[in-house]
């Protein structure tokens, strides 16, 4: 398989993501937990597509080099968050579609399936000016539904190697001061931050210089987000079971601050790709293990893994992929801390629709 970069489609403002943006390791793998799968339903007629409203969108992430991990299995029971709600937020371009076509024969499907589901929140542009109330008005949101939003900071500088998802902040300074902004909305209530996506995992196109750089703005990010709010949970980028040794990953993160818990709950993995849910709790619990630190834990994006990676390796909306695990933040499984769906299903890696769109026949496949 050849290496290639994350495509995160870095559009507009905001990007809501059904909770919760590549090949199975089929070794070891741990018994899967008994959190609620997502039932088939029956087959509806197709429509002709629709072009979806434009609302930023979330990402699609090429597979990375494959690698064998060693899972390792761990009996260190990491306690988990209080409330095990999480937060849909009214504003995604999946609920757009769901509201702007109700005699849609497929809406059923993708309203109960996809657009009732939590959602993720990207913030996908360096908007110093507006930052602080958009991230607010998600946190506020969650706070007075007594539910837990997910929210995703991705502005970092170099953002994707300068590929299909290059953008962000014009340099770390500017982006330590996004990030400042970022954290004063955060509030007080609990809430998840996925810290930048791909930006650990995906640094070796820096020199080591950059990346000394990059990692330090990472582990001040997470510090400034729990200082602004201490039951903030922030996770830092694992990539995925297909890419690096869980060893080099940990050593990789552990440079950005994620084995600290004054900037770190732990680690994230599997974000916009379709690597099965049994490979990512051997590949993160390996991470875990070889990053070390205390009490840390991990969250595993299952929005389009329900059938696991393609064999082909194909990333871009491949077909007979599936929905995954549902979003929950009681996972049963030790060090497990979330299963969430942080790219929204239907939003289009770029060979259904447009890149970022909201592809109603790509997300009716998902969800049937």
């Amino acid at each position: 398989m050849v290496a290639a970069a994350s495509v995160v489609v870095a559009a507009g403002t905001v990007s809501g993501v059904i909770s919760a943006s590549g090949p199975d390791v089929p070794e070891a793998r741990p018994v899967s937990s008994a959190s609620p799968r997502l039932v088939p339903l029956p087959a509806v007629p197709s429509a002709s597509p629709s072009p979806s409203a434009t609302v930023s969108a979330s990402p699609s992430v090429r597979p990375k080099r494959p690698s064998t991990p060693a899972p390792r299995s761990s009996s260190q029971a990491k306690k988990t968050t209080a409330s095990a709600r999480l937060y849909r937020h009214p504003a995604s371009r999946v609920l757009d579609w769901v509201r702007a076509h109700p005699d849609d024969p497929r809406r059923p499907v993708i309203e109960s399936r996809i657009a009732d589901q939590p959602a993720a929140v990207w913030f996908a542009d360096w908007s110093p000016d507006t930052v602080t109330a958009r991230v607010r008005a998600v946190t506020s949101g969650g706070a007075a539904e007594g539910r837990v939003p997910v929210v995703v900071p991705y502005a970092i500088p170099g953002r994707d190697c300068g590929g299909h998802s290059e953008g962000g902040a014009p340099d770390l300074d500017a982006y330590d001061e996004w990030i400042d902004r970022f954290a004063a909305g955060l509030g007080g209530a609990e809430v998840v931050v996925i810290l930048e996506p791909d930006s650990v995992a995906q640094a070796d196109c820096l020199s080591a210089g950059e990346r000394a750089e990059r990692f330090a703005s990472l582990a001040r990010a997470g510090r400034v987000f729990k200082e602004a709010n201490p039951r903030a949970r922030v996770y830092y980028d694992a990539g995925h079971s297909g890419w690096h040794a869980p060893a080099k990953q940990a050593d990789l993160l552990r440079r950005a601050g994620a084995a600290s818990s004054a900037s770190s709950d732990g680690v994230f993995s599997n974000v916009s790709n379709f690597h099965g849910t049994a490979d990512e709790i051997a590949y993160d619990r390996a991470v875990l293990d070889a990053l070390g630190g205390t009490g840390l834990g991990a969250v595993i994006d299952t929005s389009r893994n329900g059938n696991g990676a393609p064999a082909d390796g194909e990333w871009c909306d491949p077909t007979g992929r599936a929905l995954g695990r549902a979003p929950t933040l009681s996972t049963g499984e030790a060090r497990i801390d979330a299963y969430l769906w942080v790219k929204l299903p239907g939003e289009s890696d770029g060979c259904k629709g447009a890149p970022g769109t909201f592809s109603p026949s790509y997300a009716y496949d998902l969800a049937r």
